[in-house]
């Protein structure tokens, strides 16, 4: 058999391109996840797993609570609460009552004078420090909007082993709103608070005038107010009210 370049004629010798013979497997890498370990080769020819660390998630904003009032919910009689109607909510008293009209009812009961928000912050930052356990300011509010208010004085006594007596004062009640046994809820509401701070009993002055109101309220007569004006001033005469 004839030979061409030392290969036998007839036979079939398989060929490769250079670009065959210079190319190397290719190796796919693929992302580790966050459940998958993942191994990277070190310089010494061992391997070491890695465990992808799990995503840490980040604190979750503060929520910004509605502003605080003169003293807690607890305080707040849930039965009044609830006889209320749907738009109406009875609590305690805020520094940002200045702007919703609290002076404005207190100016159907008697004199207020021109108070500003500066003199207004001053005696709210007092009542709920010095005199903190001492003063519980009710309001009502109807859509942004104070419509009745009512406050409970606490006294501290030595008498009756360090009693407590309840003084409720200011039940005022906007113009448009008297008639609905606001007057009445607010006195309730105070007795409420009055009982659960611990007073052994709770008093208030009133004109005869309003006397039945009072004593439907639980009330009875029990003595005659006396007081003594300074400086000239005197109690400014109002027109009887209904509560």
């Amino acid at each position: 058999m004839a030979e061409v370049n030392g290969i036998p004629n007839g036979v079939v010798v398989p060929t490769h391109t250079s670009s065959e013979l210079k190319t190397t497997p290719s190796i796919t890498m693929t992302a580790p996840t966050d459940t998958e370990p993942s191994t990277a080769p070190l310089t010494n020819g061992v391997s070491e797993t890695k465990t992808a660390e799990p995503a840490v998630e980040s604190a979750a904003e503060p929520t910004t609570s509605a502003e605080e009032g003169m003293f807690g919910v607890e305080l707040v009689s849930p039965a009044i609460a609830a006889s209320l109607p749907p738009t109406y909510t009875i609590r305690a008293l805020r520094k940002s009552d200045y702007s919703i009209g609290f002076l404005d009812v207190l100016r159907v009961l008697t004199t207020v004078g021109d108070i500003t928000e500066e003199e207004w912050n001053g005696r709210y930052e007092w009542m709920t420090t010095q005199g903190k356990g001492g003063y519980y300011l009710l309001v009502v509010e109807d859509q942004g909007r104070i419509v009745a208010t009512g406050a409970l004085l606490v006294e501290r006594k030595f008498i009756h082993h360090l009693g407590l007596v309840g003084h409720i004062e200011d039940i005022a009640v906007a113009k448009d709103q008297q008639g609905k046994k606001l007057g009445l809820k607010l006195i309730q509401a105070l007795d409420f608070i009055a009982e659960n701070v611990g007073c052994y009993k709770c008093i208030l002055d009133c004109s005869e005038a309003n006397e039945g109101f009072y004593v439907k309220c639980g009330y009875k007569r029990a003595g005659l107010e006396m007081a003594h004006y300074y400086d000239g001033s005197t109690s400014k005469d109002m027109p009887v009210k209904k509560a």
